[in-house]
């Protein structure tokens, strides 16, 4: 009963204190004190906001997310912070808080599980109009993002099994198989190369163009310098290393040729056993030459077109009957068998 008749009569003290009329010395006092408390604590609530939604080392306090830092530390984003990409509503940000709380859990859940973990208008913030290298002039891009509508993360960002590839953004050179399927490559030598190592951005349906062919197969250093000069993107990545362009066979393609085709329209490296082109290929085409002249007998011979056709060259000149008739008979010129 002491202790609480003492606090009774120092509660009763303060009150009587209260009353009193305050001093300036006081007021200023208190004022001062709440501008601190004040703007203090404004400042300590703005450090820690700015921590949380500004800085990545927020995220790591999650040790979970180790892997995730150390790979976004090394990866061609590491000048932007997490929410730069990655945006949460505020019930999402408090049940993630829960379920770590509560649950515990030991691993990151399994990537996307049918959700677009980063949407395409926060890459396309930086990537159409901030200062990060451009898609909108890109075509591989205007195909698939803005024509398909595919998502950014579809294409980019592939997380392996063991978390390879966490915040590397380029794919993988077979990724384009996963939705291009069939489109495995058959090519003597083209079978480890990379989807963008033939096509090319320089084309309007995407296929390869002559020179990004002879980027390999011509023995001419000006074409691939060309290209490299050209900065388009799919010279860029996964470039041919210099063993796989000198195993190459090498060509003359001939501007003065009589065929001006591109490449694939008589390669087929998607297709097995079409990668080079047999008598029933030429013939789709030139389908009046047996009639013509000596062809006829000898196609009967089990001849093939090339036999005679240089590749890439395709006219029988005298030079060439000369070297190559006289294989089989006495030289006779190329017009007789016409």
């Amino acid at each position: 009963m002491k202790v609480f008749d003492w606090v009774r009569g120092k509660v009763s003290l303060v009150r009587e204190r209260l009353k009193e009329p305050i001093s300036l010395k006081a007021k200023i006092l208190i004022i001062s004190l709440a501008l601190v408390i004040v703007v203090g604590g404004g400042f300590v609530a703005y450090k820690f906001y700015d921590f949380t939604q500004n800085n990545p080392k927020f995220c790591v306090g999650c040790h979970l997310m180790q892997p995730a830092y150390d790979s976004w530390a090394q990866s061609e984003h590491k000048q932007l912070n997490c929410h730069d990409c990655h945006h949460l509503t505020i019930p999402e940000q408090n049940q993630l808080l829960i379920s770590f709380v509560l649950k515990r859990p030991t691993s990151v859940p399994e990537r996307h599980k049918g959700h677009v973990i980063v949407s395409q208008k926060y890459c396309n913030q930086c990537h159409t109009e901030g200062k990060a290298k451009r898609i909108n002039k890109s075509l591989f891009h205007a195909k698939h993002v803005y024509m398909e509508q595919i998502e950014c993360t579809q294409c980019h960002g592939e997380v392996k099994q063991d978390k390879s590839g966490l915040h590397h953004f380029l794919p993988t050179e077979k990724f384009c198989q996963k939705c291009h399927l069939g489109k495995a490559v058959h090519g003597e030598g083209m079978g480890g190369l990379a989807c963008l190592n033939c096509h090319t951005d320089r084309t309007k349906d995407l296929k390869p163009g002559r020179k990004k062919c002879l980027y390999c197969h011509s023995s001419d250093e000006n074409i691939r310098k060309e290209l490299k000069e050209d900065g388009s993107m799919d010279v860029r990545f996964f470039v041919p290393d210099a063993g796989t362009i000198k195993r190459a066979k090498k060509i003359v393609f001939d501007e003065k040729a009589p065929m001006q085709f591109y490449c694939y329209e008589c390669h087929k490296p998607h297709t097995q056993g079409k990668v080079k082109p047999k008598n029933e290929d030429c013939l789709r085409c030139h389908m009046g030459v047996p009639k013509i002249g000596k062809h006829k007998t000898h196609l009967n011979m089990d001849m093939q077109c090339k036999d005679c056709h240089r590749q890439h060259v395709w006219r029988v000149t005298e030079a060439s009957a000369k070297k190559d008739c006289v294989k089989c008979h006495e030289y006779r010129s190329p017009k007789a068998f016409m």
